[in-house]
């Protein structure tokens, strides 16, 4: 029904952001990645959006990339899987690494988000492997792997989720090794204190 919005972005919130479409502001849930690449100072920015229907009520579920809302709604399509978890989903990583995880079946990677367990990232990779389709996806899958570890070593360390992911997202492709990608981690994080 509505498959996106464009307007000014007039609040954030933990889990949602509201935009403005010609006076009328609508809110939207998001995932963490999305919020932290909106800027309330922007101009206009355009979100893809999902309608969830309920008996007692309509929730909006928007993102900034088109393949994230497929994603999204391939997730919805899962038993045992809402839009909450779909949300939480998308939020482990990368939306490609999402779906590379998916498609090299990692249940490790997809049991990060809470409320996931061995089963149900089980039975999303059943239901999803032949709907995805992404070149690479082993080269990506590795990848997660690594910043997985690096990510708990850094977290250990006492910087936060958030910050680390960020870090990470940034990282040149190319460092291929655990001791590669965490000294690069640990560059690009003193360089922003």
């Amino acid at each position: 029904m509505i498959y996106s919005l464009e307007g000014r972005i007039a609040e954030k919130g933990d889990n949602f952001f509201v935009i403005q479409v010609g006076g009328v502001g609508f809110k939207v849930a998001t995932t963490k990645q999305t919020l932290l690449k909106l800027n309330k100072k922007e101009a206009a920015v355009k979100v893809f959006c999902f309608l969830y229907v309920r008996e007692d009520q309509l929730e909006l579920y928007g993102f900034l990339e088109e393949d994230a809302l497929r994603l999204f709604e391939m997730l919805n399509t899962v038993s045992g899987v809402g839009p909450k978890t779909a949300l939480g989903i998308i939020d482990i990583d990368s939306v490609a690494n999402v779906m590379a995880a998916i498609l090299e079946k990692k249940t490790e990677l997809l049991t990060r988000t809470s409320g996931i367990g061995k089963k149900t990232a089980e039975r999303i990779i059943l239901e999803l492997q032949t709907k995805i389709k992404i070149p690479g996806s082993k080269t990506l899958t590795e990848r997660m792997g690594l910043d997985m570890e690096v990510e708990e070593a850094l977290i250990s360390l006492g910087y936060s989720r958030q910050e680390v992911r960020r870090v990470l997202s940034e990282l040149n492709p190319n460092l291929k090794t655990i001791e590669e990608r965490l000294r690069a981690a640990l560059k690009n994080l003193s360089y922003r204190k």
